[in-house]
């Protein structure tokens, strides 16, 4: 994988497909089964190359995970800690404080594996970027053949939803390269890359709005009291005037 669609160029690319989420409108919610898919889609297929800095893995309880399974996936981990009493680091295995180990130790490490380029963190990805999920989920859908007498230079790919079609990420979402195991109590299958690219689409969304369900409850809270308020003033306005007027 390179860098995950950096900034956008000036192009012909077209509108992303449009898709009913879950969490648009203001009740709307995550759907706690597409954000462990889009989980192991990050973690399987773009976890590679791209860091998750800002997100801990404690904040995958919220997700539905239980405490001891969030331990169990941190712990596959291994993350640089100390120093120890010898006054030397040391690496461990992860726990849910530490934040999402990066693929890479540092900006060089991860340009030197790309080609010199920088691949872009994904915490805040879906905010970031115009359209949010359905951004990405535009992006992982959008690689096709180039249209005839359109020259795609070496190291390029050709995508009808990037602003430009030209993007130098290859494409990460490969039909079959999954299997969603015991996910939302379900047999094992093979996901189709359309399914892949949403849940992965919407783990990201979460990652970067995680209160997002909190903030619309307490929206909704807001207008019902200032409705109630509303009418409460109306109310004592007609009692007042209609005093003055006796």
């Amino acid at each position: 994988l390179l860098p995950f669609a950096g900034a956008n160029a000036a192009g012909d690319a077209v509108k992303p497909p449009q898709y009913d989420w879950t969490f648009n409108g203001p009740l709307g919610t995550y759907d706690r089964g597409a954000l462990q898919r889009g989980l192991k889609v990050y973690r399987e297929v773009c976890a590679a190359c791209h860091s998750l800095k800002r997100v801990y893995y404690r904040n995958l309880e919220e997700i539905g995970y239980t405490e001891d399974q969030v331990k169990n996936i941190a712990a596959e981990y291994m993350v640089m800690d100390g120093p120890n009493d010898e006054g030397e680091m040391f690496q461990r295995p992860a726990e849910p404080k530490d934040r999402f180990v990066s693929p890479f130790p540092n900006e060089q490490a991860a340009r030197f594996a790309n080609g010199g380029a920088y691949p872009t963190d994904m915490s805040l990805l879906a905010k970031a970027r115009k359209g949010g999920a359905e951004y990405i989920y535009g992006v992982l859908v959008g690689y096709v053949d180039p249209p005839e007498g359109k020259v795609v230079p070496e190291g390029m790919n050709y995508n009808k939803y990037y602003s430009g079609n030209l993007i130098a990420m290859t494409n990460p979402i490969i039909e079959g390269a999954i299997t969603y195991k015991g996910l939302d109590g379900a047999e094992d299958f093979q996901p189709s890359a359309d399914v892949m690219a949403k849940d992965v689409s919407a783990f990201l969304m979460w990652a970067a709005e995680p209160h997002m369900e909190e903030r619309k409850q307490t929206g909704v809270k807001v207008i019902l009291f200032l409705i109630v308020f509303t009418g409460l003033m109306y109310a004592v306005k007609k009692k007042v005037w209609a005093d003055v007027h006796h």
